[in-house]
């Protein structure tokens, strides 16, 4: 049994995103899965954990890493503004059990990970991320977020795997391997070898008016 964990603070997003991601995942894998939600608030209908108060926006995915949150074995979390567009149990069964997979930025795929997709284990994360962050928690305020928090502590590190980049794509850019055009010159394309399509900034998924977007973001 592996725990599908989603990160729910603020009011980015309505509760519309937990529920729909909750669905797509039960769609999209065979693998025995506990879904869990971590909020600051609890959500009907899915099982709610309480974040601890004094983080804000995304420096609260670093939570996960906690050893207090009760995430034992191998966790797989998902962003809540992703897509998810066929069968994920590649992501979930990803290396071994010690292994945190990754993938990399869109932006700067050489210079980032990015943490919208992540498969991790505790017993290896807490003490290679979440204790060294906490003993120097001030000074990694100089990055601009949890992945890079993530990158500048995990980068090089064995247990390291980086998922295929063919399995994702931005819904903006495409794939990594084109620059970042303009607004004027975004295409929405769907990527045919991509199994879950990243949202980083507006538009949102609720905003698109992609057939393929409202296709398998209910």
């Amino acid at each position: 049994m592996i725990t599908v964990a989603c990160v729910y603070w603020g009011t980015k997003f309505s509760k519309d995103y937990v529920y729909n991601l909750k669905a797509m995942v039960e769609r999209n894998t065979t693998i025995p899965h506990k879904f869990v939600c971590y909020s600051d608030r609890g959500v009907p209908g899915v099982e709610t954990r309480i974040l601890k108060p004094g983080y804000e926006g995304w420096w609260n995915k670093l939570q996960l890493f906690n050893p207090d949150t009760g995430l034992v074995g191998e966790n797989f979390y998902l962003d809540l503004d992703v897509v998810i567009l066929g069968n994920i149990d590649c992501f979930v069964k990803w290396g071994d059990e010690n292994t945190m997979g990754v993938i990399r930025d869109f932006g700067q795929p050489d210079m980032f990970f990015n943490s919208s997709i992540m498969k991790w284990n505790n017993k290896i994360c807490s003490e290679k991320i979440w204790k060294p962050y906490m003993a120097n928690r001030p000074s990694f305020r100089r990055l601009q977020g949890d992945q890079n928090v993530v990158t500048d502590l995990m980068k090089g590190d064995p247990n390291i795997k980086i998922y295929p980049d063919e399995w994702t794509q931005s819904y903006k850019w495409l794939d990594r391997s084109r620059k970042r055009f303009s607004k004027q010159s975004w295409t929405f394309e769907l990527l045919p070898t991509a199994k879950i399509a990243v949202f980083h900034g507006r538009p949102n998924p609720h905003e698109s008016d992609q057939e393929w977007v409202k296709n398998n973001w209910k």
